[in-house]
């Protein structure tokens, strides 16, 4: 494949903001961009790849949003750099297609490749329906995941809706084959949501996770974060006083400071593969606040990707040391590991039935300290519940 026959270069006005330092210390110093047609960057030794993707015609009331990735780049590119070794390439804007679902293929196509290339894709939308095509990309490879969303609401739609950027994750849950094992919703807003959408997230064994949960204790994102294949961010998440640029936008949500912590936790997770930023509208952020953070927020991405330390466990892996916490009253064993090079936690949870060894990437669940202190206390820690229920369906 190509790619180059999915994208357009960017803007020829960000072509300022390259090569401007010879001390290479800015982003735009040392990326490779596509900004002329015929000199597509190169993805040899490429470790990351931006992709503006200029669509919005599935967007619920925030149509505009489709021209927010050249608006992003203008605060990005100036950013200083504080890594020497990673290998950033901007391969431009997925062309509109015909169609939506000519959109939809050239991302999955696109995403796919660079999976398995190992460079992770950071998707700049575009609105929130983009998702379901990032998803369609691990069906091309044939990889069961899990999705984390920071997005105030479920995005569930209705049975018959079609699909948009309100029910993009009903279109995932029904698709078949399917190759979603966990949904992780950090912080929606229980104002927004409905009860029976809660009951069935709830009953599908879904981890969701209340706004002002989560905001008592940021530390606990990271575990979520670090569990998840995508993390998909719908920018409405965030307060319209730090970024306005939503339709949505209200008075509730994370902060800007919050917003970047999530993302800098997304970028170290080693199981982490694909990352996007959805929703931005530029025509409701004219002082260009919201272009500027979700900038900040790829920035601290990039900041975290730097600072992976390589630390998944494996069978009979020898870098972590194990806990052994026997409950009486339930008759089972947990099992946790903290990795010697960072301190981060996993519970395991055994695959009992063979079937379930499509699910062998989900075997160690990452977790906190504290889901170690509660097992000690006797009591099943929630993520090892969920995710039990989850294997034997």
């Amino acid at each position: 494949m190509e790619p180059e026959i999915y994208f357009e270069p960017i803007s020829s006005l960000l072509s300022g903001f390259f090569k401007q330092n010879d001390d290479n210390s800015t982003l735009g110093d040392v990326l490779e961009a596509y900004i002329e047609k015929g000199k597509f960057p190169s993805l040899e030794g490429a470790q990351i790849a931006i992709i503006g993707i200029n669509e919005d015609r599935k967007s619920v009331g925030n149509v505009g949003c489709d021209t927010a990735p050249d608006r992003v780049r203008e605060y990005l590119y100036p950013l200083q750099i504080h890594w020497n070794r990673l290998h950033i390439v901007d391969l431009g804007n997925i062309s509109q297609g015909h169609t939506v679902d000519d959109t939809y293929f050239a991302v999955k196509d696109v995403v796919s490749m660079l999976i398995k290339m190992d460079i992770v894709p950071i998707l700049i939308g575009g609105s929130h329906d983009l998702t379901y095509a990032n998803y369609l990309a691990y069906e091309n490879i044939g990889r069961v995941i899990n999705i984390a969303a920071v997005d105030p609401v479920f995005d569930l739609g209705h049975d018959d809706d079609e699909l948009t950027s309100r029910s993009y994750l009903s279109r995932i849950i029904l698709h078949q084959p399917n190759f979603l094992f966990n949904f992780t919703n950090i912080g929606y807003q229980s104002y927004f949501v409905n009860q029976d959408a809660l009951v069935l997230m709830k009953n599908l064994f879904f981890d969701v996770n209340r706004l002002g949960n989560v905001r008592a204790n940021m530390e606990e994102t990271e575990p979520m974060v670090r569990n998840a294949d995508i993390l998909t961010f719908d920018l409405s998440a965030v307060r319209a006083a730090d970024s306005p640029g939503n339709y949505y936008a209200g008075p509730n949500g994370f902060s800007g400071e919050e917003a970047c912590r999530i993302c800098r936790y997304a970028g170290m997770s080693d199981k982490l593969s694909s990352f996007g930023i959805y929703e931005l509208n530029p025509e409701f952020d004219p002082r260009g606040q919201s272009a500027h953070l979700v900038a900040q927020m790829i920035w601290y991405f990039l900041d975290g990707f730097a600072n992976r330390q390589h630390d998944l466990p494996y069978e009979d892996t020898k870098d972590f040391v194990r806990f052994q916490v026997y409950l009486e009253g339930q008759g089972e064993e947990l099992i946790f590991l903290k990795s010697k090079k960072t301190d981060r936690w996993w519970i395991e949870i055994p695959l009992k039935n063979p079937v379930n060894k499509k699910y062998i990437r989900h075997h160690f669940v990452p977790c906190s300290y504290s889901d170690y202190q509660t097992a000690l206390q006797q009591e099943i820690p929630d993520r090892w519940w969920m995710l039990q229920q989850k294997l034997m369906g």
